[in-house]
């Protein structure tokens, strides 16, 4: 059976070390601070909303939360960023997505300052993740991606990388991290061709296309002893959470494989955390 790939211990393991450098700003009278921007209540916005604040709580981050209403006019929206910008005490900004009004997200997402975009959705920030450069910040999820990978000791370089999605949230900004750390990475999307055949010959498979299940024994060789990253949140026709990957059919045919939920969606929130905590440790 595959080794599971947990995302609580690989959190643990951050948390530990950002309160250890939260004391160390706090005796130099720098209290990090992430500020929370949602439009409307949405439940999953809410609810990611709930684990942001949990887990800034355990290491010692402040949350100032700001919240606008759905419809709310344009203009409130950027002069809400306007001041995060202007606020030396505010460190990082969320902005939950989506907005469903893309021209005003992006009108969002290009007044953020990069130093304070703690979640890498502005073109800076992208830029810097592009290009190699201490620029803003990397995505979380992408980063945390490589941060379970790393806790695991799961070693990158060299090795041919699958990356099934090629959204600028994961897909993409995952595959320049994964170059990075001397992987070699092929990034399919639905309009590859001979998907499977592709993850049969990687020796990881990240999976981030937003398909349940979609990931199956056709995209394995056993031989290969892979390991299999399950980016993907979905909910099956039973109504239940599930990922991209058929975790009960893979289990058995792969070296590791991480759990949906529990596994990486795990370490999103500590991602963020030591965003908040750098960007506090920069402005210092």
């Amino acid at each position: 059976m595959a080794e599971i790939l947990k995302g609580a211990p690989a959190a643990q393991n951050l948390s530990l070390n950002l309160i250890k450098r939260v004391e160390i700003l706090k005796s130099k009278n720098i209290t990090p601070v992430l500020e929370i921007l949602r439009l409307g209540a949405r439940p999953d916005d809410l609810s990611y909303e709930s684990g942001i604040i949990k887990r800034c709580g355990k290491v010692g981050i402040e949350v100032k939360k700001i919240i606008l209403d759905a419809s709310c006019p344009r203009e409130e929206l950027l002069n809400a960023i306007k001041l995060a910008n202007q606020d030396n005490k505010v460190h990082g900004v969320i902005m939950f997505r989506p907005l469903g009004n893309k021209e005003l997200e992006q009108a969002a997402r290009d007044l953020l300052k990069p130093e304070k975009d703690v979640d890498g959705m502005t073109d800076g920030s992208l830029a810097g993740v592009f290009s190699n450069r201490d620029i803003g910040f990397a995505p979380c999820t992408a980063q945390a991606c490589i941060e379970l990978l790393d806790f695991y000791n799961i070693d990158l370089t060299g090795k041919n990388i699958a990356v099934l999605g090629r959204s600028l949230v994961i897909g993409r900004p995952v595959s320049i991290l994964l170059q990075n750390k001397n992987a070699t990475v092929t990034m399919c999307h639905s309009k590859t061709k001979n998907l499977a055949e592709i993850c049969r010959q990687s020796d990881i498979i990240i999976a981030a296309m937003g398909r349940a299940n979609f990931v199956d024994k056709n995209f394995i060789n056993k031989d290969l002893k892979q390991v299999i990253i399950d980016v993907g949140i979905n909910i099956n026709d039973e109504g239940k959470l599930c990922g991209d990957v058929n975790f009960s059919e893979l289990e058995s045919l792969v070296k590791a494989i991480t759990p949906v939920p529990g596994g990486v969606g795990a370490v999103t929130t500590s991602v963020l955390a030591e965003h908040v905590v750098r960007a506090a440790e920069k402005y210092l």
